[in-house]
């Protein structure tokens, strides 16, 4: 298009020049940006050969299945700490290769154990989701100190502010494993699948309102923490694959959503003559 509307307004040698020009400029700028991505990838595959020489992810499982127990879910959560732990300081490229090269095949064997049918994105995504989350992961932190830089404050603050405020989603990788629906897998209808969206979008709302006591008001009092403790479960409710459980955590959500307009109400005289 560029070129086509130079050729319009000068002649065609000048134009057709800057179109080789820019086209140059092109190739050096991605050659210069896939650079970062290449040597990372590189250092990635160091580390993917090391585990199939050493048979280190094999190990790995091990020592996750005997701490566990056999339980699934503590399994989960170790696995959850490997993640953070493997992913500090890595790119994003580079983050996904280690993730899925050690700590993926550790939870499709647990889940082949307890005979349990775990999509393998929902794998990638869990393992995924917490080797990126290890950006805000203090001591290490890099986006952590990307962000203090721009706001001028403490790094490990930064950090330990923002990995708390990351941590109030740590539920929706678990919501993967578990209920897979919700990445739009297996779904018998299109119907079903709105639902899905519906639901979660709802429960993940209700889970964070929970974690932050705020909603349309600050929950206070023991009341408020009633509140925030029946949002929390509405929100587990709302991220399970029963019909039952969607509805009644959908009932909570709305006497609380109901609680906080008259809370609201109640409290506007007072900020109006405030």
């Amino acid at each position: 298009v560029a070129f086509f509307g130079r050729a319009l307004g000068t002649n065609l040698k000048d134009a057709l020049r800057d179109f080789v020009v820019d086209v140059l400029a092109a190739f050096e700028a991605a050659g210069r940006n896939m650079s970062t991505i290449a040597v990372a990838t590189a250092a990635a595959g160091i580390i993917v050969g090391m585990v199939a020489i050493t048979n280190v992810g094999y190990g790995l499982t091990q020592i996750v299945e005997a701490l566990s127990g056999g339980n699934l879910l503590v399994a989960l959560f170790i696995t959850m700490l490997a993640s953070l732990l493997l992913g500090l300081g890595l790119p994003t490229t580079a983050n996904y290769i280690v993730m899925a090269s050690l700590v993926a095949p550790v939870l499709r064997h647990l889940a082949e154990i307890h005979e349990l049918a775990v999509p393998l994105v929902a794998i990638h995504l869990f393992v995924f989701y917490f080797g990126i989350l290890a950006d805000d992961t203090p001591p290490v932190g890099l986006a952590a100190y990307a962000a203090a830089a721009i706001a001028r404050s403490d790094p490990v603050k930064t950090g330990f502010q923002g990995f708390a405020y990351d941590m109030r989603t740590a539920l929706l990788p678990y919501v993967f494993i578990f209920y897979p629906q919700l990445l739009l897998l297996n779904l018998r209808s299109p119907l079903e699948g709105v639902w899905v969206v519906l639901t979660g979008f709802i429960g993940m709302t209700a889970f964070v309102i929970g974690n932050q006591g705020y909603f349309l008001t600050r929950m206070r009092g023991v009341l408020g923490w009633a509140a925030r403790i029946a949002m929390m479960v509405a929100g587990y409710f709302l991220l399970t694959s029963r019909l039952s459980y969607d509805l009644l955590g959908l009932a909570i959500f709305a006497l609380v959503f109901l609680w906080q307009l008259w809370e609201r109400k109640r409290q506007e005289p007072a900020l109006a003559t405030a």
